[in-house]
């Protein structure tokens, strides 16, 4: 979404990037980012990269298919705190060709370069009406496994 900086030490090469600003309603009582915020933007970004790769609304609503979560994994390694601005980059990992997809997402603080959040999720296709597991359509497996970064997932 913003062209990488080229001072972040992303964990790998030209992640898909959604800017981001911790607003007051993020924070809470402690003081940074509440741990539900991090789980959002996470979501935010990952819809937002399939759609940059033409997985629309429209399309999953056409096919009735959509790729839910069924695992993350989220390392807090700093906090984040009010009016911070960050970049939280992913990169799609893994795709079977079938059914599943992986995720890695890292979440960096630009000012001092330092990474707050390395991220891992697992997605499966499931059927809109059953949310029951289902066969990724042709058009997601061609789409999907066209975006697999091709270092391994650690």
């Amino acid at each position: 979404m913003t062209d990488v900086p080229n001072l972040i030490d992303w964990d790998l090469p030209e992640p898909f990037i959604m800017p981001i600003q911790v607003q007051p309603e993020d924070v809470d009582r402690l003081g940074h980012a509440n741990n539900v915020v991090y789980v959002r933007w996470l979501e935010d970004i990952s819809w937002a990269h399939i759609e940059s790769l033409g997985m629309t609304w429209e399309k999953h609503e056409a096919t009735g298919k959509a790729m839910a979560i069924t695992r993350t994994e989220i390392d807090y390694l700093a906090a984040a705190n009010s009016g911070e601005h960050l970049l939280l980059g992913t990169w799609l990992v893994d795709f079977d060709g079938r059914f599943r997809s992986g995720r890695r997402f890292q979440l960096v603080r630009p000012d001092d370069s330092k990474t707050l959040v390395r991220a891992h999720s697992t997605h499966a296709c499931i059927d809109l009406k059953t949310q029951r597991p289902s066969r990724v359509p042709k058009e997601y497996a061609e789409l999907l496994g066209g975006a697999v970064h091709n270092t391994p997932a650690t």
